[in-house]
């Protein structure tokens, strides 16, 4: 492999002035220059950008860390943050966890060693504590999707409005039976999204029909045994309301083999929504959270603490998007 050296001696001159060269630290008169890039090019040269990085202060890298990015909200999210990492000059590594506390802790523990400028979490919630111990070590970190810790920057969407809403133009298609598959209630999107499918079957003076599910990482199974627990528990069900698109999908499959028409006799909506509800063979309606300008909005704030030179002096930020609901074939 190349090195410095080498590159120096190839093109005449010594090696402070290929490192001020490429590192474009003071002025290198272009002929010199040019020399220096046709060795780069001839010798396949490859700067250590770890060595480099700590020598600038950053590594103009930043980790993202998402519970699964497969078919998921977090696919659009995790484009949108390579997206401006790419306009300010970073570079993205990404995690997936599956939503598992020890994963996400071993993923965290790696990169707290310098590996990275900052982190994108959504958090598992188990790990607050370490999260505060890098934060405070100088590692900026902002929350995305999942907002467990105040003291934290975070970028959310309005998860309370999603279902409210959700829920009153449901009412308005003639629903009066509408049923709810919720992910653990003790993680903050899945507990406002309750909040906010209550008080509005409240508000409408209805009954509140729920199936929560804890630790399934698999989606659609989700949907499809959460509509059977739903139907055993209402059979006069016409409305399902669904946390996210994959988990609409296992709604649908589970609707179909039991003969039920939709939008006829059952309505499915998903809370979660993003480009794959309008790909499927019954596209789905979906509240759609702007995933793409959420994952802007986290790396542009992430980065700018990272080059603020005081980090702990940076304003906390909690930026929260709306969602917009998209009318499919399921209602």
């Amino acid at each position: 492999m190349s090195t410095l050296r080498d590159v120096a001696r190839l093109a005449h001159v010594d090696i402070s002035t290929v490192s001020r060269a490429l590192n474009n630290t003071s002025y290198v008169h272009p002929d010199t220059k040019a020399r220096i890039y046709e060795a780069v090019k001839q010798l396949s040269y490859q700067p250590n950008l770890i060595a480099q990085g700590l020598r600038q202060g950053r590594l103009h890298l930043i980790a993202v860390i998402v519970p699964n990015i497969h078919m998921t909200i977090f696919a659009e999210i995790a484009q949108g943050i390579e997206k401006q990492a790419r306009l300010m000059d970073y570079e993205t590594l990404f995690c997936d966890t599956e939503d598992n506390p020890a994963i996400e802790k071993e993923s965290l523990e790696r990169l707290r060693s310098g590996l990275v400028d900052g982190i994108i979490i959504a958090a598992t919630g188990y790990n607050t504590r370490l999260l505060l111990d890098i934060q405070a070590s100088g590692i900026p970190i902002i929350q995305v999707v999942r907002n467990f810790e105040k003291s934290l920057n975070s970028v959310i969407a309005d998860y309370f409005s999603c279902a409210y809403d959700s829920i009153k133009y449901l009412y308005k298609k003639g629903c009066r039976h509408m049923g709810l598959i919720v992910g653990d209630l003790e993680i903050e999107p899945f507990q406002q999204r309750y909040r906010g499918y209550h008080k509005a079957l409240k508000e409408y003076k209805l009954s509140v029909n729920v199936t929560e599910h804890k630790k399934n990482s698999n989606a659609f199974e989700e949907g499809y045994i959460g509509t059977n627990t739903l139907l055993e528990q209402d059979p006069k069900l016409d409305a399902i309301i669904a946390e996210v698109d994959t988990e609409g999908m296992g709604v649908i499959r589970a609707l179909k083999e039991r003969k039920l028409a939709f939008p006829e006799q059952i309505k499915v909506i998903s809370l979660t929504g993003y480009s794959i509800g309008n790909m499927l063979e019954t596209s789905l309606t979906s509240m759609e959270m702007p995933g793409d300008e959420m994952g802007k909005s986290a790396a542009r704030i992430l980065i700018e603490n990272v080059e603020e030179k005081d980090n702990k002096k940076a304003h906390i930020q909690h930026i929260v998007f709306n969602s917009t609901l998209v009318e499919r074939e399921t209602t």
